[in-house]
């Protein structure tokens, strides 16, 4: 493949967020919400142009979402996902797409609720020249700034100073295993992604995703959707490939993940609270509060919780155990109240 072919910016934009309820909902995911900008404008949009030095931008989203999108970021070409199915299938079908719509070309694979830095493209430019010049298959490695638990981790391997073959993809780890995999230099798995069509499908062709792999080259997607199960493309594919490649980042990002995240992304008051929303007063230190000025909350003599209050629902929960909100979701989806 040439190396000067074009750059195709993929938003996937499919999830919900359910970490961020009760702001993020099914019929309101998280990339809909703006989380703080002083424009208003949603995540969605803010990462529509990040992306907007690309020669074509595609947005992957839940047919229950696309015409949302489309008034979003009129700018982008829509695919829908013909069923949910985590990122794997997600982003094979959308790779798959594009490679017939576009023809040769690398695709710049981008979350659409993170916040990231302005120095995205300068990095994205590198990658996608990585996987070009590779025909493997690139990952964006975040360098640490704290031991997080809630990410996963690259260990990469042989460094060139541009880029590096990766050893080996972490779990999430405990927070002395962070620890070391931060001072042994791994980097955060932010989950962004260039490869060419061609290198995707390649190795998707060995991993849980053949199945769908073969019904799109059949021209029957919604067959392969049905033939495989839920997987990231992190364990269908990268973690099983020997053509991984990771390029460091040289942009701040954070994926927004739980709302324990705001106070690392949205300004805080002089008593250290994160602030978000109409209709909120309170009284305590180190809390992040949210709201839609729907209701009234006041929360009195209470430290480090999370308080969030949108629509008819209230949250409130430690900080320390914010990702504990999915357990709420799951339950809510349960009674089909989510």
């Amino acid at each position: 493949m040439q190396e000067n072919v074009p750059i195709v910016a993929l938003v996937m934009a499919g999830g919900t967020g359910t970490r961020l309820y009760p702001a993020s909902r099914s019929d309101r995911p998280k990339q809909f919400l703006s989380l703080g900008a002083d424009d208003d404008e949603s995540l969605l949009a803010r990462t529509v142009e990040r992306v907007s030095f690309a020669d074509e931008i595609f947005v992957s989203t839940a047919d229950s979402h696309a015409e949302r999108v489309r008034e979003e970021v009129p700018e982008a070409d829509v695919l829908v996902e013909p069923i949910a199915k985590d990122t794997g299938p997600a982003l094979a079908y959308a790779t798959h797409r594009i490679g017939a719509e576009v023809g040769d070309c690398v695709v710049l694979c981008v979350p659409s609720d993170h916040v990231v830095g302005d120095d995205f493209e300068v990095t994205a430019r590198e990658a996608t020249r990585v996987a070009v010049e590779t025909e493997g298959l690139v990952t964006f490695g975040v360098e640490p700034t704290r031991p997080a638990t809630g990410y996963g981790y690259i260990e990469p391997n042989n460094s060139n100073a541009d880029y590096a073959e990766i050893e080996q993809f972490r779990e999430k780890p405990d927070r002395e295993t962070a620890e070391k995999f931060v001072e042994s230099g791994f980097y955060w798995n932010a989950g962004l992604f260039a490869w060419t069509p061609d290198a995707l499908l390649r190795e998707a062709t060995d991993s849980p995703l053949a199945p769908l792999v073969d019904a799109l080259e059949a021209g029957a997607p919604e067959r392969g959707f049905a033939e495989v199960e839920s997987v990231s493309i992190d364990y269908a594919v990268m973690e099983r490939t020997d053509d991984a490649y990771v390029v460091p980042a040289e942009f701040d990002w954070d994926d927004l993940g739980s709302w324990d995240a705001l106070e690392r992304v949205v300004e805080t008051d002089d008593d250290g609270n994160v602030l978000l929303g109409e209709g909120i007063s309170i009284d305590g230190e180190g809390n992040v509060v949210a709201g839609d000025g729907e209701t009234h909350v006041s929360v009195v003599g209470v430290e480090d919780v999370v308080v969030a209050a949108y629509d008819d629902r209230v949250l409130v929960v430690p900080k320390d155990d914010a990702q504990r909100v999915r357990e709420v979701v799951a339950a809510l989806r349960e009674r089909g109240e989510f």
